[in-house]
């Protein structure tokens, strides 16, 4: 089994002070509005000063999106190595496992909130059609490292229906406030239609060397 390397002392400190702002960012958004929250307002909630947030965060809105960032960077690091042996399909597979719990139980009930805003505000949609777009195209890359053989337009299919998957369902459960345990068996679920679907592209299931 491939085992991730354990983040030294100062990294993990740095993702416990971006988790607290991204954390009390959600808090003051839901309590006082998008609007009347400032970067100041989120830096004090977190303990932290305005100048260490934007050590973090470009600006206010890229707060909002941290959680998926974080976690799309963990799919994208996952697809950049293979265990010896491993088919493609498995490697994606694991990459979206290894997400999976981080994304049920991350912010609790602010991924509500995270998922209004988005969806209420149009520069906020724009931002997240961006990101999406941009993490389909770096996985479909990924995907034809690890897949020599597989052919551009089937990665391109392959990365949509993977991302698209888990941020649809995500953005569903999240939207209609389901609690976690229901919104990690529609991800299961996902992802077992997902598996099923690209068990059908051969080139997928071809062990790396």
């Amino acid at each position: 089994m491939h085992h991730l390397r354990t983040p030294g002392l100062r990294e993990r400190k740095k993702r416990r002070t971006r988790q607290a702002l991204a954390t009390a960012a959600l808090r003051l958004f839901a309590e006082r509005g998008y609007e009347e929250t400032t970067i100041a307002d989120i830096a004090a909630a977190a303990e932290v000063s305005p100048r260490t947030f934007f050590a973090y965060f470009p600006s206010k809105e890229d707060v909002i999106f941290a959680e998926i960032d974080d976690r799309l960077a963990e799919v994208r690091d996952r697809l950049a190595r293979r265990t010896p042996g491993e088919t493609t399909l498995e490697a994606i597979r694991q990459s979206v496992v290894n997400v999976l719990e981080a994304l049920v139980n991350e912010h609790g009930e602010y991924g509500a909130v995270q998922v209004r805003l988005v969806l209420e505000r149009p520069a906020l949609q724009a931002r997240a059609l961006q990101r999406i777009h941009q993490t389909q195209q770096e996985v479909a890359l990924r995907i034809r490292d690890l897949c020599p053989a597989l052919d551009e337009i089937d990665a391109v299919i392959v990365s949509g229906i993977a991302v698209g998957a888990m941020q649809s369902v995500l953005t569903h459960c999240r939207q209609h406030g389901l609690d976690p345990g229901t919104t990690r068996a529609a991800l299961d679920r996902a992802l077992m239609i997902m598996e099923s679907g690209l068990g059908a592209v051969p080139a997928l299931n071809e062990p790396g060397r």
